[in-house]
């Protein structure tokens, strides 16, 4: 039976951002192990014999490009949290507020280039296919810095800042506009003496479907809404086959892919966490480096010796 058949059944229905495991949930994935090795040689010979390699990334691999992740203290646009923002209810009552939020997120994007821990992924990802071996990059991130690295396997499980979604006809479509439409051009000032600037909702983006004209929205999951169950099957596959996982910049507190290292250790595949510090999955992973990850890991997924390069 497939360990992870039961995710999408049973995860699509539910929220991703701070959705917590029920303390039984957290008994089942409890896996005793020792203290995780810090041991880069051990790791780095894991590594080389790995025919396919799942990375699961989070808001800390874009933090040295800085990236935002308005999360704690301090993670305010204007007087909002991204909590009180990024939900169905919120663009239901004021889109144009929402709109204003990430457009401003959009132009910072634009902004902001990969770092070192994005570029040694990518590099990876094209060194070992030439070898007949696969990395596959599961992200929790919407920001598309991995995509400008260069990875081409990419799994983007919360949605992506750079498409859009009609709320009328469901279409779904990249969108590199700055500003995505005339009306939010100089709009969007984080400041919190900044007034909302209550554009009317036709002169929000609009669909561009034939005889549509819908409103737009970000096509990225909210608080409250379910992941897309494509997304999550495609996940659960290369979870299901990966003989190495690594889980960068991740504070393994977000469910479902919270779930996702612990249950793929509980079958005895190596895990590898990369992060400032210690979470609460790190003891159930066989090694753990602290620090940045633009530091740990170019060193960690460079070219190894016993690597044979056509």
């Amino acid at each position: 039976m497939c360990l992870f058949q039961f995710t999408a059944r049973r995860l699509v229905s539910q929220a991703h951002c701070g959705l917590k495991a029920s303390s039984s949930k957290k008994h089942k994935f409890c896996l005793e192990m020792a203290r995780p090795s810090s041991n880069m040689a051990d790791f780095r010979e894991v590594f080389a014999k790995a025919k396919h390699i799942a990375i699961i990334t989070g808001a800390g691999v874009s933090a040295e490009s800085g990236v935002p992740t308005f999360r704690g203290a301090g993670g305010f646009w204007r007087k909002w949290q991204a909590q009180e923002l990024a939900t169905p209810g919120a663009f239901a009552r004021n889109p144009s507020r929402v709109w204003e939020f990430y457009h401003y997120r959009r132009e910072v994007m634009l902004s902001k280039q990969p770092n070192a821990a994005h570029i040694a992924i990518a590099e990876c990802e094209k060194r070992l296919s030439k070898q007949g071996r696969s990395v596959v990059v599961i992200t929790q991130n919407i920001d598309e810095l991995h995509r400008k690295a260069g990875t081409k396997h990419l799994l983007e499980i919360h949605g992506n800042l750079f498409k859009t979604r009609c709320t009328s006809c469901g279409n779904v479509a990249a969108n590199y506009k700055s500003p995505i439409c005339p009306a939010l051009a100089g709009k969007g000032a984080p400041d919190p003496d900044t007034e909302d600037a209550a554009i009317p909702v036709e002169d929000l983006p609009q669909c561009q479907e034939d005889g549509c004209n819908g409103l737009l929205r970000p096509h990225v999951v909210w608080f409250g809404e379910a992941l897309d169950p494509g997304v999550l099957t495609a996940v659960e596959k290369e979870l299901d086959i990966c003989d190495l996982c690594l889980v960068v910049g991740t504070s393994s507190v977000v469910y479902p892919a919270a779930m996702f290292a612990p249950q793929v250790s509980a079958r005895g595949v190596p895990v590898a966490e990369f992060n400032m510090e210690p979470t609460p999955a790190t003891n159930r992973f066989r090694f753990h480096f602290p620090g940045p990850c633009g530091t740990t890991l170019p060193l960690a997924l460079a070219r190894h010796e016993t690597e044979i390069i056509s």
